[in-house]
């Protein structure tokens, strides 16, 4: 029997020279530095790669990938509690190689692109030379895929794209985008979309504006809304088929889904840290915060639910090494894709209470906390989606009954006791 919660000791020293690195070394940057992607920027090429050089010399650069893509090519177990430190800093997934959306656009290029797509995307893109973007989402549609219109048509030798896309994160610095398109609209809705390779340079592709999140402005956000407008590529530019659009998206959500989820304990962690910080520190009504129950209250709750949250990731990621089959886990990612906005949320809000006025203001990380937790429970569909995933899947499992009452109807049960020990209970009175 195999069952335990330990870190082998050996990759235990990892994840404690990565803890100190990211505290140390990589924290600070989030204070100085503007956008991780903007990867061109000078004041990031400045400190950005010399930092990088320092974990591929660690050997945990781009830990996600195989030998053959240059990576150590780590379980999800491992890359989860990885992902559990990188999470504290919007800097530490750049620094080491593992950054969204650059990580699932990769898994897709290695997967279905073209050795000619491969050489002048994908090595650039694992060795951080570029970022990427995965531009699906269309303002009229939501969270329903089926009701995309953006459209491919096939002309000669090319593909040429028409629509529009929102929330298409990073567009701004990439140096190429993958797009879902309409390619087949008399074909079942999910054989009815292709996936294709932009070059960011392509005529025709038009940022309308950059979205911010919250009280972001337009300089700062970096979630465009893109017009394409006859936007012609080359033929070999699909990926995968005609039609396997859905199929090839799916490639980089199952672990992506894990990895962020990690990375999220990390902020929830750092706020906890901060609240448990404050309740030590601050007075009022001549004791400290600390010895307030409503406060232990939540410290308590706070503590609980990180825990609970963290078990279920570690687990899901568990399984996903041990089936190495993303459809018999595909309920446990759903069920972590629907939690972690919660609990971020939760958390946030009650360090920010704690902290009083200091934790409304700007001066302290908890309002964009907050807000970025609403943008967790949409992004790669709302949670309400994903419990609808975990009920149907629960489901399965089980089925009902045809009598007229519960199989744990009380009366049936204990007539079914009597039926098999009630012979040898009369004969044990008799006996007496």
């Amino acid at each position: 029997m195999s069952w335990g919660f330990e870190t082998e000791p050996e990759f235990q020293k990892e994840l404690d020279w990565i803890t100190e690195f990211v505290r140390d070394e990589v924290e600070p940057l989030d204070h100085i530095l503007g956008n991780p992607y903007d990867i061109q920027n000078p004041r990031n090429r400045k400190i950005v790669p010399k930092l990088q050089k320092q974990v591929r010399q660690r050997g945990l650069w781009a830990c996600h990938l195989g030998p053959e893509l240059g990576g150590p090519g780590y379980g999800q177990l491992k890359l989860a509690l990885m992902n559990e430190i990188l999470g504290r800093s919007r800097f530490a997934s750049i620094v080491f190689g593992c950054q969204a959306p650059d990580t699932g656009n990769s898994e897709i290029l290695a997967h279905y692109g073209s050795p000619e797509l491969k050489e002048r995307f994908l090595t650039p893109l694992l060795n951080n030379e570029i970022v990427s973007c995965f531009s699906m989402t269309e303002p009229h549609a939501g969270a329903d895929p089926k009701m995309f219109k953006c459209k491919a048509e096939r002309d000669g030798d090319q593909w040429v794209i028409n629509g529009q896309k929102w929330f298409s994160s990073n567009a701004r610095w990439a140096s190429f985008l993958i797009v879902m398109a309409v390619t087949d609209p008399d074909a079942a809705p999910y054989q009815s979309m292709s996936m294709f390779v932009v070059p960011a340079d392509t005529p025709g592709i038009n940022i309308i504006r950059n979205v911010g999140i919250g009280e972001e402005s337009e300089d700062e956000g970096d979630h465009a809304y893109i017009s394409y407008e006859d936007v012609r590529i080359p033929a070999d530019h699909i990926l995968g088929g005609p039609g396997q659009g859905f199929e090839v998206a799916q490639t980089r959500l199952g672990g992506g889904r894990i990895h962020h989820a990690m990375r999220t304990i990390g902020q929830v962690k750092k706020s906890f840290d901060l609240m448990c910080e404050r309740v030590l520190s601050r007075e009022t009504q001549g004791e400290i915060l600390a010895n307030k129950q409503m406060v232990q209250e939540k410290i308590a709750d706070s503590w609980i639910e990180i825990e609970q949250f963290r078990l279920l990731v570690l687990q899901t990621a568990w399984r996903i090494d041990k089936y190495k089959d993303y459809r018999k886990v595909r309920k446990d990612i759903a069920a972590v894709k629907a939690q972690m906005p919660k609990v971020f949320h939760d958390v946030a809000c009650r360090a920010l209470y704690l902290h009083g006025s200091l934790g409304v203001s700007n001066e302290m990380p908890f309002s964009k906390q907050i807000t970025e937790s609403f943008v967790m429970g949409l992004a790669d569909g709302p949670t309400e989606v994903h419990k609808v995933t975990v009920a149907r899947q629960v489901l399965r499992e089980y089925e009902g009954t045809k009598g007229l009452f519960p199989t744990g109807h009380l009366p049936a049960l204990r007539e079914q006791a009597i039926q098999k020990y009630g012979e040898m209970l009369e004969l044990a009175v008799g006996n007496l």
